[in-house]
């Protein structure tokens, strides 16, 4: 989670007057220019009339990335559910991602939601609102076959560099086991750092691996030498005390995996399905 390397965006709005901030359209996203109530079904305020304004920070696949000029995933594709239930269009701005900390966004009124596969936390709870928790994630030790490392372990007694994504509870863990990891702003970045030998190991969410392993010339080159089970679920969130919005994005969710959605959205997007993955809703 997550500078952008190299990545292209499609910029669909100007600017707004915070600096990097950049509207791109969701999957199935239209703009109809704010006119009209900003009250959605259910009685939910939107900041912006008929759309349903979704932060995130990209790349982070496969749960938000551009895809042929859209921004799409799994994260996108839950987030359109609650957007078709509350009758309006998902829109996305991509911000940087030490914001989904603060709730910044949320706060100044840029934005409804952030989804970015943010793990739940009690330091975030402090500034934001949590949905139910959506999936449960664990770290994956991923390094270049060429390096000798079998194990987390063998990172520190080789003295292996270590790469991890900025900001993230992945960088937290490795830091509380006595590592200086070399620190990337994204998931893509982390990778290309992997990929390009700066790095020769990483720690990163499992299910980026497991998207990024599909390409055969990256499960030639690296692989998967342990799963580190954190504990981690994520959520989505809205501004402190927003609660019409956290109960319509749970119902969504709710409804979701009772209708078989959520297992067709996680095959689609992530891959087989793993029951132990689709967490619960919280109690």
């Amino acid at each position: 989670m997550k500078t952008l390397l190299g990545r292209r965006t499609r910029m669909l709005a100007a600017t707004t007057a915070t600096a990097g901030l950049v509207l791109l359209t969701a999957c199935t996203s239209t703009d109809d220019g704010g006119g009209g109530s900003k009250t959605a079904a259910g009685g939910v305020e939107l900041v912006k009339a008929g759309q349903l304004t979704t932060c995130t920070h990209l790349p982070y696949p496969p749960f938000q990335s551009e895809i042929d000029g859209k921004v799409q995933g799994f994260d996108v594709a839950l987030i359109d559910l609650v957007a078709d239930d509350l009758g309006v269009k998902q829109q996305i701005l991509d911000t940087p991602f030490e914001n989904f900390k603060t709730g910044a966004f949320l706060n100044s009124g840029e934005c409804d939601l952030a989804a970015a596969g943010m793990t739940i936390t009690e330091e975030r709870k402090k500034n934001v609102d949590f949905s139910d928790p959506y999936f449960n994630a664990t770290q994956a030790v991923l390094v270049d076959k060429k390096s000798g490392v079998t194990s987390l372990d063998d990172i520190k007694s080789k003295k292996v560099k270590l790469g991890a994504q900025a900001q993230t509870t992945g960088e937290d863990y490795v830091k509380k086991q006595g590592f200086d990891p070399v620190s990337f702003e994204s998931s893509d970045a982390v990778l290309n750092g992997l990929r390009t030998g700066q790095v020769k190991a990483v720690v990163i969410d499992y299910p980026v691996v497991q998207g990024w392993l599909k390409d055969k010339a990256n499960a030639d080159a690296f692989e998967v030498v342990g799963n580190l089970e954190t504990g981690e679920q994520y959520g989505f969130t809205v501004k402190k005390g927003n609660t019409a919005l956290r109960e319509a994005i749970d119902k969504a969710l709710t409804d979701a995996k009772a209708d078989g959605t959520y297992k067709k959205l996680y095959e689609q997007w992530i891959g087989p399905y793993d029951e132990s993955a689709a967490s619960p809703a919280a109690s």
